[in-house]
């Protein structure tokens, strides 16, 4: 049950020390199941009322496409009904780049304080739990790639800093903006870890520290719209799509998680294959037999699947090795002295159109199957999977990731362990939102679908 009274009284002791920093407003968000982050916004005044009594929101939330549009869903109630937003009071943050402003995750209840059972952060707080239960638990953190052009460019307009594939001229271009970026993320307790431009025009690359799956998901969240915020700041506009040119290279959104058993690093110091234990083994194999079904959830979007390409380490075959960047699974092993706690899985076949909720819990749920299971892994690739023959990939077990998202949507409805973890109203919406957006575009080209989604997340 929701604690009101102990609610307020810590909101309302947090309102003071806001004011005193300067805030004047507090953004709430939650992330839809098409991966955009919407908003509701409060007063200073009103935050004691909003963490105990939340802020009003509809249920159609649940089924909104990329685009706005609203379908249909067996789950949906249209127009009727009203969930309340409650914000984590833990996880609030002063926007150093948007001065006047802090801001916070919510959690969804219903009117009577009870979950709403198509809630991301809530279901990713479940997975947590679940995972705890058997004594171990995870780390995460989610890579973020954008381009950057500038604020008033077209639509169709190149990005606003050319330079060669992770160059330093690039850097030295745009040096200022970089630099207030880190300094910005710094000051909202966002560790970052390095940062560089990208193999594309105007691209760069930002990783931060890792974290437990839910404050690594807000995160994440945080992370995109300060660098949103930013470049608006600096004349700038920045954008996350898988695919910001149908022949460019596309933004990827990696996922890196590794499960721990109090202070040991499960992917490190084992018996099985470069250090792994058992159950890093068994909750990697899970991760890849279940990727095409993944794929719904990490990789979204229509316009995802165009990113999804041979050579273009985004890893579209259902392989996995050591440090291979061409595997949908790379083991990182880090520095020999240094792999205790640095040894980490890293997935690179997802992209920033995912709900960062959805996909962390996935993942967890995707691995847990996998322990339960006893899984193996194959025998790891230590060559691109793209330059096999087919005939060699077939003797491999090798095969292609799905190539439309459709593909992808039918593998998550036949696989019944991620069905039940999600609950039958929370699968059922996703599916319905994607098909929606697969109709959406079912005539459209590559470059219409690029031009259209090129803003949007």
């Amino acid at each position: 049950m929701v604690n009101r009274e102990a609610l307020t009284a810590r909101a309302t002791a947090l309102t003071g020390e806001l004011r005193a920093r300067g805030v004047e407003l507090v953004a709430l968000t939650f992330v839809d199941n098409a991966g955009i982050a919407r908003v509701k916004a409060v007063p200073l005044r009103k935050l004691p009322s909003a963490a105990a009594w939340g802020v009003g929101a509809s249920n159609s939330f649940d089924f909104f496409g990329f685009d706005d549009v609203i379908t249909g869903g067996e789950h949906s109630l249209g127009p009727v009904g009203d969930l309340r937003l409650h914000p984590d009071l833990d996880a609030l943050t002063v926007l150093a780049g948007q001065p006047g402003w802090a801001w916070a995750p919510v959690t969804k209840l219903d009117q009577e304080g009870e979950p709403h059972p198509q809630d991301p952060r809530a279901l990713l707080a479940t997975a947590v739990d679940r995972l705890a239960a058997r004594g171990q638990r995870a780390r995460m953190s989610f890579e973020i790639e954008w381009v950057i052009t500038g604020a008033d460019a077209p639509d169709d307009a190149k990005s606003a800093t050319a330079g060669p594939a992770y160059g330093y001229a690039r850097l030295s271009e745009r040096a200022d903006y970089l630099r207030a970026l880190v300094s910005t993320l710094d000051q909202q307790g966002v560790g970052v870890e390095q940062i560089h431009p990208e193999y594309a025009d105007g691209q760069f690359e930002l990783s931060v520290a890792a974290a437990d799956p839910v404050r690594a998901a807000d995160v994440a969240v945080l992370t995109k719209e300060t660098i949103r915020a930013l470049s608006h700041r600096h004349g700038l506009k920045a954008s996350f799509t898988p695919k910001f040119a149908p022949a460019g290279v596309g933004n990827g959104g990696h996922v890196h998680l590794s499960v721990w058993d109090g202070a040991r690093n499960l992917f490190s110091g084992g018996e099985r294959v470069f250090g792994l234990t058992p159950v890093a083994e068994s909750f990697s194999a899970g991760i890849l037999e279940r990727l095409p079904a993944l794929l719904a959830i990490g990789a979204p979007s229509v316009v995802s699947y165009l990113r999804l390409e041979p050579h273009h380490w985004a890893g579209v075959y259902t392989a996995w090795g050591l440090e291979n960047r061409e595997t949908p699974l790379r083991l990182v092993r880090g520095v020999a002295g240094n792999r205790e706690t640095a040894a980490n899985l890293e997935v690179k076949c997802f992209d920033l159109t995912a709900n960062p909720y959805l996909l962390a819990a996935a993942l967890l749920f995707a691995g847990m199957a996998g322990v339960d299971e006893d899984a193996s892994l194959p025998e790891p690739l230590d060559v691109d999977p793209g330059t096999l023959t087919e005939e060699e990939r077939a003797a491999r077990g090798v095969e292609r990731l799905p190539q439309r998202l459709e593909e992808a949507v039918a593998a998550f409805e036949a696989d019944k362990d991620l069905a039940a973890a999600f609950g039958a109203p929370l699968a059922t919406t996703i599916v319905d939102v994607r098909r929606a957006e697969i109709e959406r575009f079912a005539d459209a080209s590559p470059e219409e679908i690029t031009e259209a989604q090129r803003w949007r997340h």
